[in-house]
């Protein structure tokens, strides 16, 4: 049943789901981590409904993608969070051009280390830290792609000069450029942040992208570069069984995250951050599922951090 007692997730979900979509102490005068949501707007959308969404579930951050991103939808969603109290911890960016997400064709779709897309999203990323800017967002956020394991191989060098071209522009804009965890070993990410020499280049920890990826598990990640975690994203999976895909993502508790250890971890690296929840499914379960995985989360935070009350 994963890392926890099921049945006593859900007695707890029972009797505390109601509360849960309270709003939970405000984010400036916290002393713990604070939970978020990871949420979209989509082309049509609208950065109100959006930040409307991430108030009516009871948070009070998110971390924000824009299926098309513009400096015009900056005041739009700077009115959004003044409006409904709540913070972006970070934009994400991936676009533009397709990213599959398996073993056969993700090395050369995803992030900025294919050649195909990569001056592109260069520059996707760029004006993503130009809006983050313009927003008093702290962090951009992206999928890399596979960098290389092997420090000699020619692609690693192409890499790390098109992470740094990004890197400084996040710093020109004083923001910090988050690096998804996934695609490339935890040694394979600490070599790479000191190779860019930035200072401004950190970890989005996805906790079951790792496991996904069958590169390693979030717990001992953390021995490797917990000090450059500056993101999370609250998440669980299983291993991958078939060579060509990667594994599932389920609901926090079906997977292999070990939670409790994982935010002790975390607790150690004095990590002050976001724990952002993602659910990569749509409809009504996975709002089920959001909720459920905001009672837990909020309890072991209570548990390990303290209430910060």
């Amino acid at each position: 049943m994963g890392s926890f007692d099921r049945r006593r997730f859900l007695q707890l979900v029972t009797t505390s789901l109601a509360s849960a979509a309270l709003p939970s102490v405000a984010f400036a005068a916290s002393s713990v981590p604070q939970l978020g949501l990871v949420v979209k707007v989509t082309k049509d959308g609208s950065p109100e409904a959006t930040i409307k969404h991430v108030h009516d579930l009871g948070f009070t951050q998110c971390q924000i993608f824009f299926e098309e991103l513009s400096l015009s939808k900056a005041a739009p969603l700077q009115d959004a969070l003044k409006k409904y109290n709540v913070r972006v911890t970070a934009v994400s960016e991936h676009n533009p051009g397709p990213r599959i997400f398996d073993f056969d064709h993700g090395a050369e779709t995803i992030g900025i280390v294919p050649p195909t897309y990569r001056r592109q999203r260069i520059d996707a990323l760029k004006l993503a830290a130009e809006f983050a800017h313009a927003c008093t967002i702290p962090a951009i956020h992206t999928h890399l792609g596979f960098i290389p394991e092997e420090p000699g191989d020619p692609r690693y060098a192409v890499a790390i000069t098109a992470i740094k071209e990004v890197a400084s522009h996040c710093k020109q804009n004083g923001v910090m450029l988050l690096c998804e965890t996934g695609e490339e070993t935890p040694i394979t990410m600490l070599r790479m942040i000191q190779d860019v020499g930035e200072g401004n280049v950190f970890v989005n920890l996805d906790t079951a992208n790792l496991i996904l990826y069958d590169k390693g598990n979030p717990v001992d990640a953390m021995d490797v570069f917990g000090k450059f975690v500056r993101g999370t994203h609250m998440k669980d999976g299983l291993f991958p069984t078939n060579p060509h895909d990667l594994g599932k993502e389920v609901a926090i508790g079906k997977g292999k995250v070990d939670f409790p250890a994982l935010i002790r971890k975390l607790k150690e690296a004095n990590y002050m951050g976001p724990f952002t929840i993602e659910r990569e499914i749509s409809g009504p379960q996975q709002i089920t599922d959001i909720m459920e995985s905001k009672v837990y989360l909020q309890k072991l935070i209570d548990e390990i951090y303290g209430s910060g009350v």
